[in-house]
């Protein structure tokens, strides 16, 4: 009764679901492996945001690639901020998802080095290919504190760097590309700004990381390996079904055979 089997249907429909498991199981490793890295990460955030601010030269260096254990990380420098050579970056969004620039300022440091700060986020109110009007920050020499981030990139963004842009806007914020603009050595990296904090509603600066929230990669996880465990027990309904039908078309053939007279 179970020769139905070898025919091409239920070999394909058989190969298939062979198939199936070990890539729904897969896929339930790769949710699971997503889920503890957004737990080790919201590790990282928690403790570099509790930790006592330290200079950001004992951080980074110019050259140098942020540490991933260093990411949000509080840090201090000492100097001045040079809004004659500062850039926004285009096509970013606030906490109400509207879009603007950031602003990014180069920061003087007393010893020469540059340390980039993102002074937080402005409205796109005219044209994207005008330089808006930003708020002038504190003048003269002052200490600011910001989280350190690592350079932006493609691969780590998803935003594409563009060549031909407005002057004075930038796609990603680089450190590499900012010292070869300024002509002088830029510290890897850059920092949000978190003090002083504008005296005015913009630059708004940009609000600390959110270090509780797991997503549902885990539940994804569970998801994919009850479908992996689902798959054999529909085949396996599949299979008695056909096999009840195929007993029943059997028993029914001798009552059709049977003459009418008999």
């Amino acid at each position: 009764m179970f020769r139905f089997l070898l025919s091409r249907q239920w070999v394909i429909l058989t190969l298939v679901a062979v198939a199936l498991v070990p890539t729904m199981i897969e896929l339930g490793f790769w949710q699971l492996h997503r889920h503890e890295r957004r737990v080790e990460l919201n590790g990282v955030i928690a403790d570099s945001l509790a930790a006592k601010p330290v200079p950001a030269e004992s951080l980074t260096s110019p050259g140098a690639e942020v540490k991933d254990a260093d990411r949000y990380r509080r840090v201090t420098a000492t100097g001045r901020f040079d809004t004659a050579r500062e850039v926004v970056v285009r096509r970013r969004v606030n906490a109400d998802e509207k879009v603007g620039f950031h602003v990014l300022t180069p920061f003087v440091l007393t010893d020469g080095k540059v340390l980039l700060v993102n002074r937080g986020w402005i409205p796109a109110n005219g044209a994207q290919t005008e330089f808006p009007e930003i708020p002038a920050p504190p003048k003269g020499e002052i200490t600011v504190t910001g989280r350190l981030m690592p350079d932006e990139t493609t691969a780590k963004s998803g935003i594409k760097d563009r060549e031909g842009l407005p002057d004075r806007q930038v796609m990603l914020i680089s450190s590499e590309q900012a010292e070869r603009r300024l002509g002088e050595p830029v510290l890897g990296g850059y920092v949000e700004l978190v003090s002083p904090e504008p005296r005015g509603e913009t630059p708004q600066l940009i609000p600390a990381p959110s270090h509780d929230e797991i997503g549902a990669h885990l539940a994804y996880a569970v998801q994919w390996w009850l479908f992996a465990a689902g798959v054999p027990v529909g085949w396996t309904v599949l299979v008695r079904r056909e096999l009840r039908e195929r007993r029943e078309a059997a028993r029914a053939e001798p009552a059709q055979a049977e003459p009418a007279g008999v």
